[in-house]
Formats: C-alpha cells, sequence, structure tokens
C-alpha cells in the first residue's frame, strides 16, 4: 500500500482533464453556433454577458431549461429591445452544453 496516496491523485487529475475537456468542447460549440457573434462572458456585445445571464438566474433549477426554450424561440425585452432571433438549429444536445457552460460563468 505504499503507493496508495497516488489513486487520489491520479482521480483528481482525471477530472481536472474532463472537466477541462468539457469546457473546452462546450466554447467550441458555442464558436460553431454563433453564439459570440452577440455574447461574450464579461461583456455586452449586442446581448448580454453570459456572466450577467449566469447571475440572473443563479439558484434558478429550471434555467437551462428555460433559456433552451428562450434560444430556440428568440424574443426580445428581457435584456433590451434588440431582439435575439431564434437559433432553431442549434441541436438540443449542443444547447444543453452550451448553456450548461454559460450557467457556470
Amino acid at each position: 500500500m505504499r503507493n496508495a496516496h497516488i489513486a487520489p491523485i491520479g482521480l483528481a487529475v482525471a477530472a481536472f482533464v474532463l472537466v477541462a475537456g468539457q469546457a473546452q468542447a462546450s466554447e467550441e460549440l458555442i464558436k460553431k453556433s454563433g453564439c459570440i457573434a452577440c455574447h461574450a462572458v464579461d461583456k455586452k456585445v449586442v446581448g448580454p454577458a453570459w456572466k450577467d445571464i449566469a447571475a440572473k438566474h443563479k439558484g434558478n433549477a429550471k434555467a437551462a431549461e428555460t433559456l433552451a426554450a428562450k434560444v430556440k424561440a428568440g424574443g426580445k425585452g428581457v435584456w433590451g429591445q434588440v431582439a435575439m432571433p431564434p437559433q432553431a438549429q442549434v441541436s438540443d444536445a449542443d444547447l444543453k452544453a452550451i448553456l450548461g457552460w454559460v450557467l457556470t460563468r
């Protein structure tokens, strides 16, 4: 058992690599989906900053579901008068990953 301390370290490294990989994948989906044309992490572009979206929905267990519907349908008035066009072309799986990333900003 002299190497027993290695297992927890290995698990921690594996978890970090998995999370980092998921974050990178989500960022790639954001680029592929065109979200960065109107949104940024920490500043308003055309639409609100993702950190502001995350803050507004913090603690809301249905945030991802609510936001997914808004992204698919489009809308205006929540963050200003500039309309977000419907993003129906984004698959449900991609949208789930994107919103998971956005809501952790």
